[in-house]
């Protein structure tokens, strides 16, 4: 994945102002029902109930920019700007300054092609902030067919060092949108204002402004370099169309008014981890207002914006609105698939993973999904056989095919396979030698069978090197020394994982076993008693209370166990 076109947290302060929210003024009595349920709804990125105490709230304190602002920010995360303009106009008539009432404003006049307004406020001194005023002109000038003030608007916000990039992108694509590929390319190539490290978006671009220039062979080297060979649907598809010869069309954006929503866009891929999930959103959703049809990388990050806030229904509804004919359908169907999961809809979320599976079978990472949900469900048959679907269209082994291994491994094992389910984590470490999470799981099922536990114990000790705060890794060496009689060695470790784990029975559990070994048996017992009150498995907790009852070496010696000495065999 190639890095977004910006993602310095200090160019963006002087790209984006945050727009903190207005100060606050002191709500009557008559307020406070609804002031304080806004509010929990608020924190808790509730944008239908926030929306609704907000209003009810603003009857009764029409002026309040608190209330004003957070509504706003409410209806625009609904994605209803006919709800937020009447809020923002407000706003602004109640206060000097409001960024995101501009924002909100500025973006309902670019819907409605009112660009000399917009330029007119502009002047006025009117801001959302210093790259997306520089940009919004820009395009503005281009609707208005100023193509010179345009660019002179584009070298403007490229002036700016921290804003240089987005200021040469967008030229980049002005120059696409009016035919000059040359020009284009000049930029996008680093010719004429050094390399820009562009997005996946921006390298599509660069690959189509290529094609146009029937450049198709600089093209497919573009896309080699900038990405992995597995390639998602699109992205295959465009590589294909360039190789067969197709002069690709510029479709990234097709007018002044698509480069009005790409402002907006550009911005919120650059806050996306830089600040709150809930402002970038405001973005996002911005550049889907502006172009309502055929944005569905603003669709995407804005279904990614509510999955994170757990706006899991908001997240389904706005994956839902991506079209089955776009190539990025099987990308949003999987994080709908995603969103109904978490959101507790596990069969529902089953169930789209299963259509798309049936209707893109080609497609890798959707038997990838559909095999995880299933092994999350402990359906172990079912998962393998879509991880063996995943593995046979693998065309050469990656080291990233380590984890389909991995996982489908865990299956085999579930399903007492073992020797398949072996052969499965030798694989996955083959790709990746030192992934700590296969070197614990294969290592710790071999002490668990009482098998090749000298290496074994090599590979726990790697995994702990890899993951020294990892509580069930350290668990596992533990473990390991005291199947193989080293119990004081044991005692540290063990010690350490119960730190790190202090609430999980097992760990507890064999802190108890490893001080019984070594003669600390009023301590065994607690540790006994403390991995029973965390709620172990039946079987678990039964061999547990055995133990309290008649100790740790007679329960060895009824299941027929070998004794607590010193064991040499490697298995």
């Amino acid at each position: 994945m190639i890095p977004t076109l910006l993602r310095s947290a200090a160019a963006l302060a002087l790209a984006v102002s945050t727009a903190l929210p207005a100060v606050a003024q002191q709500a009557d009595r008559g307020l406070a029902g609804s002031y304080l349920a806004a509010r929990v709804a608020s924190f808790n990125n509730d944008f239908r109930a926030a929306a609704d105490y907000y209003t009810r709230a603003l009857v009764r304190d029409r002026g309040n920019p608190l209330l004003l602002e957070n509504a706003i920010l409410a209806f625009v995360g609904l994605a209803d700007f006919r709800a937020a303009v009447p809020i923002a106009q407000q706003m602004v008539a109640t206060v000097e300054e409001s960024q995101i009432a501009q924002l909100v404003l500025i973006a309902d006049r670019l819907r409605k092609k009112e660009y000399q307004p917009v330029l007119d406020e502009l002047d006025a001194g009117e801001t959302v902030g210093p790259l997306v005023d520089g940009l919004v002109r820009a395009w503005s000038e281009l609707a208005l067919g100023n193509m010179d003030k345009a660019l002179e608007a584009f070298d403007a916000a490229a002036s700016d060092t921290g804003l240089k990039a987005f200021g040469l992108y967008h030229k980049a694509l002005a120059f696409a949108v009016a035919g000059d590929f040359e020009g284009a390319d000049n930029i996008f190539s680093g010719r004429e204002a050094g390399p820009l490290r562009l997005s996946r978006r921006g390298v599509i671009a660069h690959a189509q402004v290529l094609s146009q220039l029937g450049r198709n062979p600089d093209a497919v080297e573009l896309m080699d370099k900038a990405f992995t060979r597995d390639l998602d649907p699109e992205l295959s598809t465009i590589r294909a169309q360039l190789e067969a010869g197709e002069t690709l069309p510029f479709t990234v954006i097709g007018s002044a008014d698509d480069g009005l929503a790409e402002v907006f866009l550009s911005v919120a891929g650059a806050l996306n981890g830089e600040t709150t999930d809930s402002y970038t959103l405001l973005y996002s959703r911005t550049s889907e207002f502006l172009r309502p049809d055929d944005n569905t990388e603003a669709l995407l990050l804005s279904a990614e914006l509510l999955d994170q806030m757990q706006q899991f229904e908001l997240a389904t509804r706005t994956y839902d609105r991506v079209s089955r004919d776009d190539p990025a359908f099987h990308a949003a169907e999987m994080g709908r698939a995603e969103a109904l999961r978490q959101d507790g809809k596990v069969d529902a979320a089953t169930e789209v993973l299963r259509q798309l599976a049936r209707t893109r079978p080609e497609i890798l990472g959707v038997h990838i999904a559909l095999g995880d949900i299933l092994r999350g469900e402990e359906k172990w048959a079912e998962s393998e056989a879509a991880y063996d679907k995943a593995i046979a269209l693998f065309e050469d082994d990656l080291e990233t095919h380590w984890v389909v291994y991995y996982a489908r491994g865990i299956t085999r094992e579930r399903l007492k396979t073992w020797a398949l389910a072996e052969a499965d984590f030798r694989k996955a470490l083959e790709l990746r030698p030192n992934q700590p999470q296969v070197l614990n799981y294969l290592g710790y099922s071999y002490v668990e069978m009482g098998e090749n536990l000298v290496e074994a114990l090599d590979m726990i000790e790697r995994a702990v090197a890899e993951r020294p705060d990892s509580g069930h890794i350290t668990d596992s060496l533990g473990w390991v020394l005291y199947r193989l009689g080293r119990y004081d060695e044991a005692v540290g470790h063990m010690e350490r994982a119960a730190e790190l784990l202090p609430v999980d029975p097992i760990v507890n559990d064999h802190l108890g076993d490893v001080y019984w070994a070594v003669g600390r048996q009023l301590e065994a017992r607690f540790q006994w008693k403390r991995a029973l009150s965390f709620d172990p498995e039946e079987s678990d907790a039964l061999r547990i209370r055995r133990k309290l009852e008649l100790g740790l070496d007679r329960v060895l010696a009824e299941e027929g166990a070998k004794p607590l000495t010193v064991v040499n065999d490697e298995g």
